[in-house]
């Protein structure tokens, strides 16, 4: 799930363009104008500055003599200065009011670092700030809510993470009464998402990223073509699904990446937008139900973290369930499902062009078609992935090299980054429960093909993504993603 709001066809523009009845390819801004209002440069700016002001922060904070203790072998604990203005709700027992005591200031301090760093990116995007300032406060407290329902003692015990109660809060609310007008404005899914795994970044060390990243292309980069070609053949030769782009659409949100692969795909292969809709109501809807399932069942057969989380990594369609499902299994499992899910997202430009070409080549067949340039991969790439690898880059250079480096890159990790990575995960999934409608996917199934489609093509996926997860974490490489 990686789709700029920008790149997908809004109601005023399918207004005006009532004659067309394909997704095309937007006209394409310049280097300037891209930076400046694209959501996933914007993602790399907002998560670059949170990390630099909390970095700065543990910096002029940090204690007298730190380095000369650390140098003589003596361990003192570093702190950052944020902590106690960055908080999420605790836990409970009774009283849910318990959970959010003593923290009143940190969860204050997250509504507003966060609401103010994005107002300002919506402003400077040439969006209204005002609207998202509006609607953001009600976004926040669905997430506060989740939390503090994650936090209630008993459910805690059953693993029972923020993230599905963020989900189901926002799918009560899109499912009864329907999603406020005036909440729109601070849906942004994938602008929260992108932003939490830029922070994310820090996190992981280039030297783990890199060690990681052997096995995980093979994860990656064998399964998913292997799965899409498959699911394509499969949709024409098997099921005879009358329309060959939503064949393709469908196959490359399954085994790709999501949201993000199913436009890139319909703008390549000119999909309906009728088409578009249904493959990501389908990707959603068993984003949902998976990023809630794999987990429990990684648990309860007792498979390893690692190997859970590279599974989860190639098999769960959006890049924000796949970090949170991988945090209900742990940290590691997070660091190895987002990594695997990272290389897999570069596929969406690769895939994007690929079928492009293919389009135009084989299955339209025109002369006089537009010619597809290697320039189009670029423009599919997710740049948010460039903040994800500079934040790690630039991180494991200060952890390595600064006097104390470790203890305060881990003490702004603890004390400020990754309680807002938090939030942004908790903020996304609140947006993604409050997006989704079943009701209005019913008459999209009609037939069966599609839904046939999808669980078939996503069947093959999570086998051949499992066995060679097992084969490149625990024969091939077993070393690589040790703690």
């Amino acid at each position: 799930m990686n789709q700029d709001p920008e790149n997908v066809p809004t109601e005023s523009s399918t207004a005006e363009n009532s004659t067309t009845e394909s997704v095309t390819p937007p006209q394409r801004p310049n280097w300037i104008t891209d930076m400046r209002t694209s959501e996933d440069w914007w993602a790399i700016w907002c998560g670059g500055t949170l990390l630099l002001i909390c970095m700065a922060a543990v910096w002029l904070g940090r204690p007298v003599g730190l380095e000369e203790s650390i140098a003589a072998g003596e361990p003192m604990d570093v702190v950052s200065p944020l902590k106690s203005f960055l908080a999420k709700p605790g836990g409970w027992s009774v009283n849910p009011l318990a959970g959010l005591a003593g923290n009143w200031i940190g969860i204050a301090g997250a509504l507003v670092t966060i609401g103010v760093l994005f107002a300002l990116a919506m402003q400077l995007r040439g969006r209204s700030a005002k609207q998202f300032l509006v609607a953001f406060p009600a976004v926040f407290a669905l997430a506060a809510l989740a939390y503090v329902m994650a936090g209630q003692e008993v459910l805690k015990s059953y693993n029972l993470e923020y993230a599905l109660w963020a989900l189901l809060v926002g799918l009560v609310i899109s499912n009864t009464v329907g999603t406020p007008e005036f909440l729109r404005p601070a849906i942004l899914t994938e602008f929260f998402i992108k932003t939490g795994l830029v922070l994310l970044g820090a996190e992981v060390l280039m030297s783990r990223l890199l060690a990681l990243g052997v096995p995980g292309v093979f994860v990656a980069w064998v399964v998913t073509p292997v799965v899409l070609i498959s699911t394509y053949v499969f949709g024409q030769k098997v099921l005879k699904v009358p329309s060959k782009s939503l064949n393709m659409v469908v196959s490359a949100d399954m085994s790709v990446c999501g949201v993000s692969a199913a436009i890139a795909t319909a703008a390549s292969c000119k999909a309906k937008k009728e088409e578009l809709s249904l493959a990501i109501g389908l990707s959603l809807s068993f984003t949902v139900i998976m990023m809630v399932v794999l987990p429990a069942i990684i648990k309860a057969v007792g498979m390893d973290p690692i190997l859970g989380g590279a599974w989860l990594g190639g098999t769960i369609d959006s890049t924000g369930a796949v970090a949170a499902a991988g945090a209900v299994l742990g940290d590691d499992a997070l660091e190895v499902a987002a990594t695997v899910k990272m290389i897999q997202n570069i596929l969406i430009g690769v895939t994007a062009f690929c079928v492009a070409v293919y389009w135009v080549t084989y299955v339209e067949r025109d002369p006089a078609g537009p010619r597809v340039g290697v320039s189009e991969i670029w423009y599919r790439f997710p740049k948010f992935v460039l903040g994800f690898i500079a934040m790690s880059v630039l991180f494991s250079i200060l952890y390595a090299t600064l006097p104390a480096g470790p203890e305060l890159v881990n003490a702004m990790i603890k004390g400020s980054t990754k309680t807002l990575r938090g939030w942004f995960f908790c903020l996304a999934f609140v947006c993604i429960g409050l997006e989704t409608n079943f009701r209005q996917l019913l008459p999209q199934l009609k037939g069966g093909k599609p839904l046939i489609l999808y669980v078939c093509g996503q069947s093959l996926n999570l086998v051949l993504t499992l066995v060679m997860a097992y084969l490149m974490f625990k024969v091939v490489f077993p070393t690589t993603a040790t703690p």
